[in-house]
């Protein structure tokens, strides 16, 4: 859906942070994440929602009755791109990867280096690099 979303979202200058589906049936969300440098508003969620409900209409890419939300990424912003790691160099992040790497899964920690195609993540007393193609999700953790 990506491929179908992002020209929409870029011709109304947002970047297509993420896409999710969550639950099932008439329960379904499909949730759409946009940013921009100069932040993201109600309005914004809104016009960007109603562009895609056009193309929702036209393509019906998901079978059965959902719900639409688009909304800014928030603090614990999606960390997709090589870009948004960039972005947050030196933050913490929460990781989680497609297949365990030292028995583990799920890391977090404060994000050392953005190298071509992984990262470092700084934990307790270790660093340890991941690929980025094996990370399945990746948030900041917002600062308290």
């Amino acid at each position: 859906m990506v491929s179908l979303f992002e020209p929409v979202v870029n011709a109304v200058g947002f970047e297509l942070l993420a896409v999710e589906i969550s639950g099932t049936g008439p329960n379904s969300v499909l949730r759409v994440y946009i940013d921009s440098p100069e932040g993201v508003t109600v309005d914004n969620c809104a016009d960007v929602s109603q562009q895609l409900s056009g193309i929702l209409d036209v393509e019906d890419p998901l079978s059965g009755r959902y719900t639409l939300e688009v909304s800014s990424p928030g603090a614990d912003r999606p960390l997709i791109k090589r870009e948004h790691f960039v972005e947050v160099l030196g933050e913490q992040v929460k990781i989680r990867l497609f297949q365990p790497i030292e028995r583990r899964r799920n890391f977090k920690g404060r994000l050392r280096e953005v190298l071509n195609s992984s990262i470092v993540v700084a934990l307790d007393e270790d660093e340890i690099i991941l690929p980025l193609a094996d990370i399945e999700r990746a948030r900041l953790v917002p600062r308290l």
